[in-house]
């Protein structure tokens, strides 16, 4: 980084050129000074001063959520369509005798891009006639702070949803109306991931806005979880117990991944948890993964 007598003719020039005080953007260049001994404060920089008004658009959390599942999937959904012409690949498929056809991955994605369409795009537009403006702070994090206050909130979406998955699969009435649609399949893929009823988006979502202000994350922690647990679900759905999968990489079995969701969607009343095993191992629901060859799923609720 340059020094603070260079860096402050530039910021005066760039902060003219966008007429940023009309946006209340929190930029005051004698911060730089302060905490450019952060790693991550160049990078942060580089947001607010070229990008400012996209990472402060109520809109950029949707963007950054949906483009993270459809990048994530979409590797894997190739994959599947391949199928057993990449060997190497497809020998890591767990059920292999169930393969996704092109109509059911349509499905999977047009629910998404229909509750996105429907649902998601006119609430943030309600909420923007309600909600103050986003002021984002010029201060970066530590990288330690990042990865503390991100294990916080994942921990903490993970306790919540494991309660609520948990209970809708108990309760017979919950899981036909607001569950059902997400166990249409029973060997799950990419897509699948986010095939889910309008109350089940909603209570999602809450958690994801709540819980990173009832831990005041920074926003650039908010971001880093909101893409992290994406690719988390995405690969919990995927289908492929691949060796570098995450759920292999961290140690002690402390993840799921997705041999256990792949084991849910098999076995429904097992491994409620989204992402790590710990509840399901407290409360005698894990299923180690294993072959299971019932031709039809038959939910004992």
């Amino acid at each position: 980084m340059s020094s603070l007598c260079t860096l402050q003719p530039q910021a005066s020039r760039v902060t003219r050129m966008l007429n940023i005080s009309k946006v209340q953007l929190p930029l005051q260049v004698p911060t730089f000074s302060r905490s450019s001994d952060r790693l991550l404060q160049p990078l942060w920089d580089y947001f607010l001063f070229n990008h400012y008004f996209l990472i402060s658009s109520p809109f950029f959390p949707v963007i950054l959520c949906f483009s993270s599942y459809f990048f994530s999937s979409l590797p894997f959904a190739v994959l599947d369509l391949l199928g057993d012409k990449v060997p190497s690949i497809h020998h890591y498929k767990i059920q292999q005798e169930r393969r996704p056809t092109m109509r059911m991955m349509a499905k999977s994605f047009g629910r998404a891009v229909y509750n996105h369409l429907i649902f998601v795009l006119p609430a943030v537009l309600t909420q923007t006639c309600f909600m103050p403006s986003v002021v984002l702070p010029s201060s970066a994090l530590t990288v330690v702070e990042v990865l503390i206050d991100g294990l916080a909130a994942l921990l903490l979406f993970d306790t919540q949803y494991y309660m609520w998955h948990f209970v809708h699969h108990k309760h017979p009435q919950l899981y036909r109306w607001v569950h059902a649609i997400h166990h249409e399949y029973m060997a799950p893929f990419s897509w699948n991931t986010q095939q889910l009823s309008i109350p089940e988006l909603i209570t999602v979502g809450f958690w994801s806005n709540l819980d990173p202000i009832l831990l005041k994350c920074h926003p650039f922690t908010t971001w880093c979880v909101t893409i992290f647990s994406i690719w988390m679900s995405v690969e919990d759905h995927i289908g492929y117990d691949l060796p570098w999968g995450l759920n292999h990489l961290v140690p002690f079995g402390l993840l799921g991944g997705a041999p256990a969701h792949d084991m849910h969607h098999q076995k429904p009343n097992s491994n409620y948890a989204p992402f790590f095993s710990h509840w399901d191992r407290l409360f005698g629901t894990a299923i180690l993964p294993g072959k299971i060859t019932e031709k039809k799923v038959v939910y004992s609720l």
